[in-house]
């Protein structure tokens, strides 16, 4: 698709522009056009644009996928926009910490805070919708974790193993104390707050790359 430019009031434009600069129109192609009849400057100048922007329209719409008639936001991934905007600024280890509703969020540390109610959301689905976006290379939990809340536990290793098998390298479990887990909480790059009400129901995501 060609294109054109405007330098001065006179303008540069492609030489199929400039043919149709000299548009005119013949007699009986108008009602209102009984002779040929050159458009002014200023109309000959519009007709010209609004064509090619036509064009430039037709051809994007017959490039770009149609869309749902109700579809008027992204079609996959996260839709937050404070959270998209986090992760779309991650780097290879960075960490992005999934708390519980409880877990004390330091002072400074960008937070994401998606709780409304406890148990609301969940912190397994915001788990599940970050694992899709991201690319991680470890994860640390608390050592607490599968004493107090074994099947809590269970639930988030049967996704670390899936992740393993998908993956060429395997995902690093690290394990620490509570106390060490929210010592480590002020060197995150995010922290994105649920509602989940399950005892040391935390994740520290250290992200990769895909490459």
């Amino acid at each position: 698709m060609s294109a054109f430019f405007f330098r001065s009031p006179s303008c540069l434009i492609t030489s199929r522009a400039h043919a149709a600069l000299d548009l005119r129109l013949q007699k009986g192609s108008h009602p209102t056009a009984p002779t040929t009849y050159r458009l002014p400057h200023r109309k000959r100048l519009r007709f010209i644009i609004g064509a090619i922007v036509n064009q430039r329209i037709q051809t994007l719409d017959r490039l770009i996928p149609a869309l749902p008639k109700d579809c008027d936001v992204k079609r996959h991934g996260i839709l937050n926009g404070p959270l998209s905007g986090h992760l779309a600024r991650l780097g290879h280890t960075h960490t992005v910490v999934i708390a519980d509703a409880g877990l004390p969020i330091p002072e400074g540390v960008p937070c994401v805070d998606l709780a409304v109610i406890p148990g609301l959301p969940a912190m397994l689905p915001v788990l599940d919708a970050l694992l899709a976006e991201l690319c991680i290379e470890a994860t640390t939990l608390a050592e607490e974790l599968p004493v107090k809340s074994p099947s809590f536990h269970d639930a988030i290793v049967e996704r670390l193993d899936t992740l393993d098998r998908l993956s060429l390298a395997p995902i690093g479990r690290k394990q620490l104390s509570h106390e060490a887990f929210k010592a480590a909480l002020p060197e995150a790059s995010v922290i994105v707050r649920t509602g989940e009400c399950t005892p040391y129901a935390n994740v520290i995501l250290h992200c990769g790359v895909p490459f």
